[in-house]
Parts: structure tokens; sequence; C-alpha cells
């Protein structure tokens, strides 16, 4: 029964960590797709408000099976976690990506995201279930970053930073992103977490109304095909299936191996633009992917066993 218990385990996480690698890293091109050709805070508060509450009524209709209610009870102190995390990492996380992507290549906007990578181990020290970087685990996140470095940089002009602002803004973003995934893990909220994603989604996206009424976005919507594809993309494969993964991955793995997901994305995101837009694959990025698969390896590679032959638990689900 226990090896059933871990194959399982081992299945989901094999699934989710290839759910947010791949569609995660196909995020940055569908993005800038959408911001090119709709509103940018609008495109933002569509996506999470309708992602939120599709997922949400599939979440519920699963707990409907499973003889839960209908609508879970909710009490002050979740609505509180609920605008927190939305705040954080849809709000303030996305809201920043939504402005620095009209100001930034996508590249380096990959580049720039691998400071989550950093953030969330950094920011695992501390709070309830506080986790400690090893050497090892270090080596990796900077082999991880060296790798990323690889790729971007052959981009010459295009991967140049036009504003320090927009640079800064993304890095900002990514903290923002971290921080409400700590919060997240250090939590540990008693609703499931597909009903707690969606809510926490359709949070942050109501607050990113808010900047899309002020700089006159709403009034400025069009329905562009190309437009309305990606938002379409964004809000079911990126916010519904790839955020459901991240939010399971985020209490089952320790914060560096949930970090990894900065490193693979910006690899995907250039062999994306290789394969769709014929961009030019050069031998250094191909070194670049093959050492951040190193730096991915290492932080991943499982925990030495203890003397008695067992292997260190994982975090608790």
């Amino acid at each position: 029964m226990s090896g059933h218990v871990d194959a399982s385990r081992r299945t989901k996480l094999v699934v989710s960590f290839a759910i947010i690698y791949l569609i995660w890293g196909s995020s940055y091109l569908m993005t800038k797709i959408g911001v090119s050709r709709l509103p940018p805070f609008a495109f933002g508060a569509a996506r999470f408000i309708t992602g939120g509450l599709l997922l949400f009524v599939v979440a519920r209709l699963l707990a409907r099976r499973a003889g839960e209610p209908w609508l879970p009870a909710l009490t002050s102190a979740d609505w509180k976690t609920f605008a927190t995390v939305g705040c954080l990492a849809v709000f303030l996380s996305n809201g920043s990506a939504l402005w620095s992507l009209q100001h930034l290549p996508s590249n380096l906007a990959a580049l720039l995201n691998v400071s989550s990578s950093f953030w969330i181990p950094l920011l695992g020290m501390f709070g309830a279930r506080a986790q400690k970087i090893s050497s090892r685990v270090a080596i990796g996140l900077v082999a991880g970053f060296a790798g990323t470095s690889l790729i971007v940089l052959p981009g010459g002009g295009d991967a140049a930073v036009a504003s320090i602002w927009p640079a800064l803004v993304m890095v900002f973003g990514c903290f923002c992103w971290s921080a409400g995934t700590i919060h997240i893990r250090n939590t540990q909220p008693a609703l499931d977490l597909m009903t707690f994603t969606a809510l926490q989604m359709f949070c942050g996206g109501l607050m990113l109304l808010v900047p899309a009424l002020l700089q006159g976005d709403v009034a400025r919507w069009s329905w562009d095909t190309q437009g309305l594809l990606a938002l379409a993309y964004m809000t079911i494969a990126s916010s519904g299936v790839a955020y459901t993964a991240f939010a399971w991955l985020s209490v089952n793995v320790t914060p560096a191996q949930l970090a990894t997901y900065g490193f693979v994305n910006p690899a995907v995101a250039l062999l994306l633009g290789w394969w769709v837009l014929d961009e030019r694959l050069g031998s250094l990025q191909i070194l670049g992917t093959a050492v951040i698969l190193f730096g991915t390896v290492l932080v991943n590679w499982p925990r030495a066993p203890l003397n008695n032959g067992k292997r260190e638990a994982p975090p608790a689900a």
C-alpha cells in the first residue's frame, strides 16, 4: 500500500512540474501577444476573474461529488488570506508583469523572472515551515541562473534594458509572487487547493480592475481575434490548470524545488520562440539549456538517507 502511495505521489509530482514548466514557459509568448492586442490591465483582470470563476465551479462540482456542500463555509480569516495572496500573487505580481511587458522584450522578461527562484528559497527560510538551503541547492540555484543568462544574453540588442524602471518593476513583481507562494505554504489553508486557488485568483482579478478603470483599459477594449485567443489560453491553461498544479506543489515540495520553474520556463520560452517564430537557436543558448537542466537536477536530487536507511520525510501535504 505504501509503495502505491509513493508511486502516486511521484506521478503527481512529475505531472505537476511538467504542467508549470510547459504552460508557464509558453505564457511569455502568449502574454506578449495579449498585451500587444488588448488593453493590458483589462486583459489581466478578464483573465483572473474569468479563470477564478471557472475554476471555482469545477472545484465545487468535484466537492459535491465527494459529498461536500456546494458553498464552503468561509470565515473572515479565510477572506483575509484570499485577499493577501490575491494581492501579492495576482495584483502586484501579474500587474507588474503586464505593465513591464509593454516596455521589455519577452526574453528579458523571462530572465528577470528567474529572480523568483532566488526569492522563494530565501523567503522559505522563514515562517512556520521554514526550510534551510543546503550547499548543493545553493550551487543548483547559481547554476540555474548562469544557464538562463547564457540563454538570454545572446539576444543582443533585443535583450538590452530599454529602461531601468520596467526591469525593476518586473523584479518587484517576482518578489511579490514569491512572498505569496511562501504565505500559502506557511498558512496551509484548510480549504481544498482548487477552491482556494480560484478564490485568490478572483480577488486578485478584481484588484486588477482598479488600474484597468483608472487607465481607461475597459473603455478601450477590443475583440481582436489573436488577443482573445491569447486570453483564452492564459485563462484556462495558465490561470486554471497551471495555478492549481503550482498550489499543490507549494505545500508538497521544498521551496528550492518549487523555485526550479523559474529556470526551466525561460528555456521553454526560448524553444517556443525558435519553433513558432523561427528564431535562431545559437550554441550558447543550447549550452544554457543544458546548464539549467544541471541546476534543476541538483536542486531536485533526493536528499541523503538517514542512518536508519529511511529518507528524510517530505513536507506534509
